[in-house]
């Protein structure tokens, strides 16, 4: 392919039955291939990550993990364009050896290693470094802004080591001051513009900083099937709160708290495919008595086909953000919320330090309190059908596949 090949790597084997993580790859494999790339994706599992159906372990082969990323490979026309790497090859004495790899043999995947222009390596998840060494240009794409940044700064880890090149989705990284513009909401106050300083660390670092695709052929207007303000969540996440600079940031559960009386406040339908703890308790009960309707994670976005569908039977989206994310004001955007706006789905977004950068209050919603979130929903409701227009314009316009990864690849020194 002489350069015309892009290297994707990402932890997807290691995380069956999650639809979303897994369109945060497929967008970016799909949408290089739209572009006429070549792509290949890598992905590597150890033996203590393989599970069954009943959730034991278990050889890889008989693993619910490879039978769910082998399905998901085949279903998106990837099934030629994929290395699974097991336990790097290796085995305990005594033990039946396993596949070094699933899909292109370790070989193979060098040799194109060595003839892509680069590999992009989400949250620099491949760790092997015969593989890392093989690659031209080693980029690190940086999908949960702050966390990294944080540890390396507080000297925990330094999960940017051995990298070319820095992408950032948290847009304000390397920024000092808010974008200029207008930032009122219809019919509503001027929003909550307290915090001008990015807390975010650059660590020395240039950070390019990238918006997240959607490709919109796979995203394509949905009409509104159940009336349901819908996400999907998780109540904390894989990474636990962070003591930084003398503050603390959380998590997602530290800001749904101060939103929890909204389906009440406005007697509309308010559900959350949610991953909760059951020991949970207070918090689940809150939730109830507020009205919010728990739909099971499992079901509702199993894999990428059921996520998708779960998300385009929606009326529109109500995304609480990480408090990381929310106080360091680092400019991320899910691209969950994405989704929605590309599916012609209205979305009413925690502010991260977003206004001014994307259109706001027609179509998408940014919010920083209770009375806000309100006022969005009440606006939603008076012309639904003009923001789930202007949802799928601001998809078009700012997140096309498309477009935002034309503009990364020369960011990257990528013709």
């Amino acid at each position: 392919m002489g350069g015309k090949r892009l290297v994707i790597a990402g932890s997807l084997a290691q995380r069956p039955g999650r639809g979303g993580h897994a369109w945060v790859f497929l967008q970016y494999l799909l949408g290089f291939r739209r572009l006429g790339w070549d792509v290949l994706f890598l992905d590597e599992i150890r033996p203590e990550m393989c599970r069954d159906e009943r959730g034991e372990p278990c050889r890889l082969e008989e693993s619910v993990n490879l039978r769910a990323f082998t399905a998901l490979m085949r279903q998106f026309g990837l099934e030629d364009s994929y290395s699974l790497c097991y336990h790097r090859g290796e085995q305990k004495a005594g033990e039946t050896p396993a596949p070094q790899t699933v899909g292109i043999p370790r070989r193979e995947v060098l040799d194109r290693l060595r003839d892509s222009a680069a590999l992009i390596n989400v949250m620099g998840y491949l760790s092997d470094a015969e593989l890392l060494a093989a690659a031209p240009r080693r980029v690190f794409l940086d999908i949960d802004p702050g966390f990294g940044q944080m540890w390396r700064a507080l000297g925990l880890a330094d999960i940017f080591a051995g990298h070319d090149a820095f992408v950032t989705i948290g847009e304000n990284i390397g920024q000092t001051k808010m974008p200029n513009a207008e930032c009122r909401m219809s019919n509503a106050e001027p929003l909550d513009l307290r915090h001008s300083a990015f807390d975010i660390p650059t660590c020395g670092l240039d950070w390019i900083t990238t918006p997240q695709p959607v490709v919109l052929e796979q995203w394509p207007v949905a009409t509104d099937a159940s009336g349901r303000y819908t996400s999907v969540a998780s109540w904390r996440g894989a990474f636990g709160p962070i003591d930084y600079r003398g503050k603390r940031y959380g998590l997602r559960v530290h800001e749904f708290r101060k939103f929890a009386a909204l389906p009440q406040r406005t007697g509309r339908p308010f559900h959350v495919a949610l991953d909760i703890d059951p020991a949970e308790t207070a918090d689940l009960a809150l939730l109830a008595e507020n009205g919010w309707q728990l739909d099971d994670p499992r079901l509702a976005a199993g894999d990428a086909a059921a996520y998708r569908r779960y998300v385009q039977q929606s009326r529109a989206e109500f995304m609480v953000a990480k408090n990381l994310y929310v106080d360091t004001r680092g400019g991320w955007f899910s691209d969950r919320s994405i989704c929605y706006l590309a599916s012609g789905k209205p979305v009413i977004a925690q502010d991260t330090g977003l206004a001014g950068r994307y259109p706001n209050g027609s179509g998408l919603f940014l919010f920083s309190t209770l009375d806000e979130a309100l006022a969005a929903v009440k606006e939603i409701e008076s012309d639904y059908p003009r923001h789930a227009r202007a949802a799928r314009e601001i998809a078009e316009e700012h997140f096309d596949s498309d477009h935002v990864l034309t503009r990364l690849l020369p960011a990257l020194g990528i013709s």
